[in-house]
């Protein structure tokens, strides 16, 4: 299959900028220069603004470019402020909003990669995922595929790489405060499916690898393994971990002296090495020296920048091609500005618009969804998306509990509740009970665990998190 069409079958080209860093300020052993990337940057938003439709869009019929949002972010270009000849009415971020609100999108068939894709963009927009519209939680969604028969995987097992977007986006796609919003324990759990699912050569395929040995034993894609790298790093893993730096060694084995490219699976390509920049930049890893200075002196960003038209601004997918590709302009663009597969929105220029959009309380009688996760303190983690339709502006997490018996994709995240009406205390929670020290605590939005209430008060979008321990 033709490497332009992987990320239209994916559905990713994305980006978690944590531990990013700025590609501006490189020490004297960098081949390209801050004023080289600075132009390629220019050149490189204005090509990507060129991709815009006369309504606005970026996705939708005939258009799949909202990738372009993770890039735009990571130059400093706020997606709010892209807009067709000027008419801020139609700017990307509001269109972009509007559609994912829509009750048709994604499909009739929809797979948990769109929802991560979605995720990823709308944070890189501005729009938090979890509050796109009364009805819209992106966060919620994903958290509906999880594989209760096989803990840490999202949709498919096979099908590894919707496991690796579900770690980026739910670990790169923040709270507006800018902190995690999923508990640990999930990230745990995704860092170990990860881990499982590295090849012997210290790179990661598309499919699943774990308890595989001829999987295991197979060369890995450049592409992925950059997602992987980064898909650690945003759940927490440190860019000196041991499988981090395996990593490494794979990638810098498949340098192209001459070039800085990557010999990749689809040959040697723009969208690869920008997938492979963007995981080592979601890791603080300089791809422009140390391990990936080559002995002819270049680097993964020499080999971008020369793929790139100037003043143009479009990337080319192969080095031989005469016009430049969309998404690979994108993929080279993140990379260069330094992103990883998402990144915090710039602050707006247009006067009146805000960094962020979100929905701000729930609507009555208008159903919505719920992420929910119950940590039993034993290893035991469910994760569910819970479906209520609320009464008022705010609900409890009584009311959510109780939902989530009857109402919670996975079904039986939450099987009983004690006390099972009422504002009190929360003291049983699918049989296990409270004992001394240990009880049930919750969390909403990453916030410190704190005595678990049925009167505690939950917002539109909250992510909440119950936890048995001391």
């Amino acid at each position: 299959m033709s490497r332009h069409l992987i990320p239209r079958r994916l559905a990713f080209t994305a980006a978690a900028s944590i531990g990013a860093f700025c590609l501006s300020v490189l020490p004297a052993a960098a081949t390209a220069t801050p004023a080289q990337i600075a132009t390629s940057k220019t050149n490189g938003v204005t090509y990507l603004k060129s991709l815009q439709a006369a309504d606005g869009s970026y996705a939708g019929a005939g258009l799949s470019n909202e990738w372009a949002f993770s890039a735009l972010a990571a130059a400093g270009t706020a997606v709010v402020d892209v807009t067709p000849g000027g008419d801020a009415t139609k700017n990307a971020r509001s269109v972009y909003r509007t559609l994912l609100s829509t009750t048709s999108w994604p499909s009739t068939t929809p797979v948990v990669t769109d929802y991560e894709r979605a995720a990823l963009n709308a944070y890189a927009a501005g729009i938090d995922p979890s509050r796109v519209s009364a009805s819209r939680n992106l966060i919620g969604d994903i958290y509906s595929y999880w594989q209760t028969s096989e803990p840490g995987y999202f949709g498919p097992s096979a099908n590894f790489n919707g496991t690796v977007f579900a770690a980026l986006a739910l670990g790169g796609a923040k709270t507006q405060a800018g902190a995690q919003r999923i508990p640990q324990a999930l990230r745990d759990s995704l860092i170990t499916r990860v881990r499982a699912n590295q090849h012997n050569d210290g790179g990661w395929n598309y499919s699943k690898a774990e308890g595989d040995p001829s999987q295991l034993g197979a060369t890995s894609d450049i592409d992925m393994t950059g997602a992987a790298m980064a898909a650690l790093c945003v759940s927490g893993v440190p860019n000196t971990d041991t499988d981090i730096a395996q990593a490494k060694a794979f990638l810098k084995s498949k340098l192209v002296p001459g070039s800085g490219a990557f010999n990749a699976m689809f040959g040697v390509n723009t969208d690869s090495n920008g997938w492979a920049v963007s995981g080592l930049n979601a890791c603080g890893i300089n791809a422009q020296t140390g391990d990936f200075l080559t002995s002819a002196g270049k680097t993964p960003v020499d080999f971008l920048i020369a793929q790139q038209f100037n003043p143009g601004g479009g990337f080319k997918y192969l080095p031989s091609d005469t016009a430049p590709a969309a998404y690979a302009s994108i993929d080279g663009l993140r990379a260069v500005a330094g992103g990883g597969f998402t990144s915090t929105p710039p602050v707006p220029t247009t006067s009146g618009a805000t960094q962020w959009v979100a929905q701000g309380t729930l609507t009555s009688g208008t159903a919505t969804k719920l992420a929910l996760t119950v940590d039993d303190g034993a290893g035991s983690l469910k994760v569910c998306s819970v479906a209520l339709t609320p009464t008022g502006t705010t609900t409890t997490l009584g009311t959510v509990l109780d939902a989530a018996t009857g109402a919670a994709t996975p079904s039986g995240c939450v099987t009983a509740v004690t006390p099972s009406s009422g504002t009190g205390t929360i003291t049983t929670v699918n049989g296990k009970a409270n004992s001394g020290s240990n009880t049930w605590k919750a969390s909403v939005d990453g916030s410190a665990f704190a005595s678990a209430s049925r009167s505690k008060v939950i917002n539109a979008g909250d992510t909440i998190a119950l936890r048995w321990g001391a």
